[in-house]
């Protein structure tokens, strides 16, 4: 289980070839691994990965095609935004995630909307029509491993498209910041609206 919260920024430095999967190395900041050991869960881009290899500041590990297809944003030399496991004593700064993408996402929109001293962006993402039920005002939705909080929803013919404000503190410390119009995002939706959901499902039958 993760939060949200990304606690480092690393980069892919390395991506070949494995099987029909990827194998991955991922350069981390000084000191981020000293209390990771193999077989520890790392999400990456929202994504749960387990770590095969840890060597000074770089973690290896392997990716199945499932996961490739399921995701973005893994398959290639670049920043990602990462999150060791929960901890049962850890504080729950965002919400219970779960690291695993239930769809990709497109950025509709992205500008900065406030300029005073606090600053504000909006991120303006369109998600599958399928996550549109899981997808409320105040709710909460993961986007490349960032908790966030919905501030409003537009239900269309396709999708369902979400609006974000973000502060200065979020870009600057995760990948958002480098999000462009186009773009592709990993998406969770709340754990918790997926199983009132499936209660609802089960009693209406």
């Amino acid at each position: 289980m993760f939060t949200g919260i990304i606690t480092a920024v690393g980069q892919i430095t390395s991506a070949q070839a494995k099987g029909d999967g990827l194998h991955l190395q991922v350069e981390v900041p000084q000191g981020y691994l000293d209390d990771v050991v193999l077989g520890d869960s790392i999400a990456m881009q929202g994504a749960c990965m387990t770590a095969t290899q840890i060597v000074g500041n770089t973690f290896n590990l392997d990716i199945s095609r499932e996961s490739l297809n399921k995701t973005v944003g893994l398959d290639m030399v670049g920043p990602v935004n990462l999150e060791k496991a929960l901890r049962l004593n850890d504080r729950l700064g965002g919400h219970l995630v779960s690291g695993h993408v239930d769809g990709v996402g497109k950025v509709l929109h992205f500008s900065e909307i406030s300029k005073d001293a606090y600053g504000s962006w909006l991120l303006r993402i369109e998600a599958p029509k399928e996550l549109a039920p899981f997808l409320a005002y105040k709710g909460s939705i993961v986007i490349n491993g960032v908790s966030l909080t919905v501030n409003k929803t537009e239900d269309t013919e396709n999708a369902c498209v979400v609006d974000i404000n973000l502060i200065p503190h979020t870009l600057q410390n995760t990948t958002l910041g480098n999000l462009k119009v186009g773009d592709s995002v990993n998406l969770e939706i709340d754990l918790i609206a997926r199983y009132v959901a499936r209660m609802l499902e089960t009693q209406s039958s």
